[in-house]
């Protein structure tokens, strides 16, 4: 019995010197955006209509200096840059794990109709479980606090169904019909249009106040996310991040193939299905607190390609950072452009990744 041979899961090759070389330049790479991040989140708290100086920001950050800045930072600034990074986060994640689960350089929550899907599902609930007819009050009474507790919660879940019907379909006709990635985004065009469609009609019934709140709820703004969301989006993107930081290796091989991935121990079929479960997840609570935010998820894990590699050990962080970093400079500008923030964070990335898609579109094209 002891002559016979026995199968084991194949573990990371040993590291050798180049890439030990290279894995030093990408932390270095990674600790600078990071670093960028930050200082380009205090610099953003002191710009606006109420100039700061950003040692006053550091300073009201630590509950110090004047009342009036501290009020604009703490209650105003601080939440949105929270809610731009956190919702950068989570979309540039995302998108990084539909291309490579999918092995489409054009796969994004967005061309996927995921976005489109979850915004579909927000629409119902503010419109026929008249979720969203409290809005955002400042003051409750104990019947408008439950109301209003309730319609967060059936925005949020009916968001999560319509993302997970539309991944559902995309892996349905990936793994049953065996389409190719090209006719995979094909799908997603069909899928967009659908739900898009389909949102339509639901505005058809609505009343006014209704379809304002819907249409409202569309347009990519994070000035209307709230700590309790950001939170809600930080903690599944944490836990999503965990767990999809300790399968890069899983990741680096399936992008050999699915057979090559197979034959190193790697469980295609559970990774593929867990990886898109949490992807939509993502998105699915992204688009719902923060509406539809166009091409982030397709912008940023392309520049972190270019910026580290393929390696997913270091294109995970770096597509995580590089997502805040994007829709916190959307934000910014948006912000300044305008003067009362009412520009559209999602307008932005729109005219940013549109670009980007027609490139590639081109050069897949021609490969």
């Amino acid at each position: 019995m002891s002559d016979l041979p026995t199968l084991a899961v194949q573990q990371p090759p040993a590291p050798g010197k180049a890439w030990l070389e290279k894995a030093k330049k990408s932390r270095v790479t990674l600790i600078c955006l990071i670093l960028l991040t930050l200082l380009i989140s205090i610099q953003s708290m002191a710009m606006g209509a109420f100039e700061l100086d950003p040692w006053v920001v550091l300073k009201s950050l630590f509950g110090l200096g004047e009342e009036t800045a501290r009020t604009v930072i703490m209650n105003i600034r601080l939440p949105r840059i929270a809610a731009a990074l956190v919702t950068g986060w989570s979309l540039g994640l995302s998108g990084l794990l539909m291309q490579t689960l999918l092995k489409n350089p054009l796969s994004s929550p967005f061309t996927l109709g995921i976005s489109q899907g979850a915004a579909f599902g927000a629409s119902f609930a503010i419109i026929f479980l008249n979720a969203g007819q409290l809005g955002s009050a400042a003051l409750f009474t104990e019947t408008q606090a439950v109301l209003f507790l309730h319609g967060f919660y059936s925005i949020t879940v009916c968001a999560c169904l319509g993302g997970f019907l539309a991944a559902g379909t995309i892996l349905a006709l990936a793994g049953l019909k065996n389409l190719s990635p090209q006719s995979l985004i094909l799908a997603g065009v069909a899928l967009s249009s659908l739900f898009l469609s389909g949102t339509i009609l639901l505005q058809y019934f609505g009343t006014e106040a209704e379809i304002a709140t819907a249409v409202f709820w569309t347009f990519g703004d994070v000035a209307r996310s709230s700590w309790a969301e950001t939170a809600l989006v930080a903690a599944v993107t944490l836990l999503s991040s965990f767990y999809l930081f300790r399968r890069g290796w899983d990741l680096n091989a399936l992008l050999a193939g699915d057979e090559t991935a197979l034959s190193l121990g790697v469980n295609v079929k559970t990774l593929r299905f867990t990886g898109m479960l949490l992807a939509s997840a993502m998105a699915a609570l992204a688009t719902a607190f923060n509406g539809t935010i166009a091409f982030l998820g397709l912008l940023a894990p392309h520049i972190a390609r270019m910026l580290l590699g393929p390696d997913h050990r270091f294109l995970l962080p770096c597509s995580c950072i590089m997502g805040g970093l994007l829709l916190l400079l959307a934000d910014t500008f948006g912000r300044l452009a305008i003067g009362s923030g009412a520009l559209p964070v999602g307008v932005l990335t729109s005219f940013l990744g549109a670009p980007l898609f027609l490139w590639l579109l081109i050069m897949g094209g021609k490969s």
